[in-house]
């Protein structure tokens, strides 16, 4: 028996703080960046893609296919089907309402791209200040660039191992690309190294205070060090984050603007 999943609000639909009429967003996926094939159209507020082509960026087996007025996308987990024109997809015979419906544009099935990367479990973050939509899979393993500089994979990937434990990969690029943004700043050290153990106003990380810093990077934290290390890039050029529930020293929000919140950390400019 099929059940009926409405999409209400950000659950299922990646709101852009862009008007419709605004430039279309750039598109990474697993650090990846998508070229225009990827992208669709911006209507009401709700970014389209391509369901070819990011079905297939997301896996590469995956199986595309248009019969009788239907795409169907199919993989070993998942059987996918939208008919331009109509309010709603199939995925594993449950409905998922779109309330812009499905769009058919220059022969190319549009869907919202929120809605895909859900139906592939994958994550799905925007950032306004760069105006990019940032899709990653919790099994990515594609990087770009294998001549990753060793040291920096080192300590990137471990105080973001530290920092991150239990966070949602978006959560663990967040924590890498604060680091990579000090880097980038003038008013940090300029090495990953330096960064991550500046002992300034009794050290920046509280991993280099307690030794968890040196212990083994878990599998995702590696993937995330290497994402950031790719470009890949969450939030913006924040430098500074806390997790509320645990800090002991409030400068940092009550001196910086605040810009996200992703898991259990809260991300500052």
């Amino acid at each position: 028996m099929k059940k009926i999943l409405a999409a209400t609000g950000a659950a299922l639909i990646l709101t852009l703080s862009a008007a419709a009429a605004a430039p279309s967003p750039s598109l990474l996926i697993n650090g990846v960046p998508m070229g225009e094939e990827a992208m669709g159209i911006i209507l009401n507020d709700t970014t389209y893609v391509s369901l070819r082509a990011v079905s297939t960026a997301l896996d590469q087996n995956a199986n595309v296919k248009w019969e009788n007025g239907v795409a169907y996308v199919t993989t070993p987990e998942l059987m996918l089907s939208a008919q331009p024109g109509e309010t709603h997809i199939v995925v594993n015979e449950n409905q998922i309402i779109i309330p812009n419906g499905v769009k058919l544009i220059e022969g190319r099935t549009l869907i919202p791209v929120r809605v895909l990367a859900d139906a592939f479990g994958a994550s799905t973050y925007w950032n306004p200040s760069n105006q990019q939509v940032t899709i990653t899979t919790n099994n990515a393993e594609h990087t770009p660039n294998e001549d990753y500089d060793e040291e920096d994979l080192y300590w990137l990937s471990r105080i973001i191992s530290a920092e991150s434990q239990g966070e949602p990969l978006q959560g663990k690029i967040a924590v890498g690309n604060v680091v990579m943004n000090r880097v980038c700043s003038e008013d940090f050290p300029s090495t990953i190294y330096d960064v991550i153990f500046d002992a300034r106003w009794g050290g920046q990380f509280e991993p280099v205070r307690n030794g968890t810093v040196y212990n083994p990077p878990t599998e995702e934290s590696i993937l995330a060090a290497k994402l950031c290390l790719d470009g890949t890039n969450v939030i913006g050029d924040c430098l500074y984050f806390l997790a509320p529930a645990l800090a002991q020293n409030f400068w940092v929000p009550q001196n910086r603007e605040f810009f996200t919140t992703i898991g259990c950390h809260d991300f500052y400019r």
